[in-house]
């Protein structure tokens, strides 16, 4: 029994009452109007509140979104845009002090703790808003109310040194890492300091078991903070290779590192959330960077991966993100959801290769940062 009374039991008068309050709270979800503004009405409704946009961005290093801010003030000229970076893990929390205590710093938070969206939309903290575009955003990306969206495709995979490695030498399968000619010089981002990571070794154990990991122990890895140091050190030849960092689909002129997805294992891939919160101090600033962000020109020419986007195509040589059947890009999110199992497996898996170890790649930048820190 579900406890729910037949239609029939019901008198005319309740019966009605209840269709109609059936029909408000779907049509609840509908309330939320696409944005018609164009970005050039927008950016002057930005400057008119003072022209200001503080973002936590969830990255590596302090400068990680220096490229972002620059082309955000080129394209709208008077605007100041802030962007924090720091360990995901570490905004979420930050975020949640500053609600706690009434001293919210941020106006947009885009982070790679998928699970705090819906937490924080229970919450009531974040508004409901619709970019132009909205209906372009593949579903599974995207909140039905609006609370939240994906704003580009990430994966990690394989990152390897050409000028070291000959192509037929290239490791892409995750047993390619246990091959002897790789002991020392494999360049690993800690798994109990990035989930996205501690995903990959998950994926990894469900399909080789723990023999794995504890053969991959015995490689002697190169352990590093956050997951920019493996792009800059196998750029730089302090390693042969990784897959514990993201990479250009198309290489960048002038480098020597290529991004390969693997063709039988799995990688990791997910669509990283932005969203704005209700007491954001700069409203319109916020939703401008949304509407840019999600802009068919800016998904097509700065994402340097997949677009959440239906109808920007992923570079030649590549298929659309739902078409690789070991990078199933909601799967991340699935796993994310689960705190204990994520903690669970973090804790086995510390047993086999160790705690973190050394300061955090984007230094330490408080309780209540506006500007990025000092690089």
């Amino acid at each position: 029994m579900t406890g729910r009374l037949p239609a029939l039991l019901l008198s005319p008068l309740v019966a009605g009452a209840i269709a109609a309050t059936c029909v408000e709270q779907a049509a609840a979800k509908d309330t939320v109007a696409i944005e018609k503004r164009s970005l050039e009405e927008l950016h002057k409704a930005a400057l008119a509140e003072g022209g200001r946009l503080i973002v936590y961005a969830g990255g590596d290093t302090a400068g990680q979104q220096d490229g972002m801010k620059k082309a955000f003030e080129e394209r709208f000229p008077g605007m100041t845009l802030d962007i924090v970076v720091d360990y995901s893990k570490f905004h979420d929390a930050r975020i949640d002090n500053q609600i706690a205590t009434g001293t919210l710093v941020p106006d947009v938070a885009q982070l790679q703790t998928l699970q705090d969206f819906p937490r924080w939309k229970t919450q009531g903290v974040l508004m409901n808003y619709k970019p132009a575009g909205w209906d372009k955003i593949y579903k599974p990306f995207r909140d039905d109310d609006g609370a939240y969206s994906g704003i580009f495709v990430d994966a990690f995979s394989n990152l390897i040194n050409s000028k070291l490695l000959a192509k037929d030498q290239w490791p892409t399968e995750a047993k390619d890492y246990l091959r002897p000619e790789f002991k020392g010089k494999l360049i690993v981002t800690y798994p109990t300091d990035d989930d996205a990571v501690l995903f990959w070794f998950k994926q990894v154990v469900d399909k080789y078991g723990w023999t794995y990991v504890a053969d991959f122990a015995k490689q002697d890895p190169i352990y590093v903070r956050g997951t920019q140091a493996p792009t800059d050190m196998v750029e730089a030849g302090k390693g042969v290779a990784t897959f514990t960092t993201d990479g250009g689909l198309v290489p960048w002129e002038g480098t020597v590192s290529r991004f390969v997805l693997p063709k039988k294992d799995p990688f990791v891939a997910w669509a990283q959330q932005a969203a704005i919160f209700k007491s954001a101090k700069h409203p319109d600033a916020a939703k401008l960077y949304l509407n840019w962000l999600l802009d068919k020109e800016t998904q097509s020419k700065i994402w340097y991966m997949w677009s959440v986007r239906t109808d920007v195509a992923p570079p030649e040589g590549y298929k659309p993100i739902w078409e690789y059947n070991n990078g199933d890009p909601t799967a991340f999110a699935k796993f994310m959801a689960d705190r204990a199992s994520v903690e669970g497996f973090r804790a086995q898996i510390s047993l086999y290769l160790g705690e973190v170890k050394g300061e955090p790649s984007p230094g330490y930048p408080g309780l209540h940062p506006e500007k990025a820190m000092p690089h």
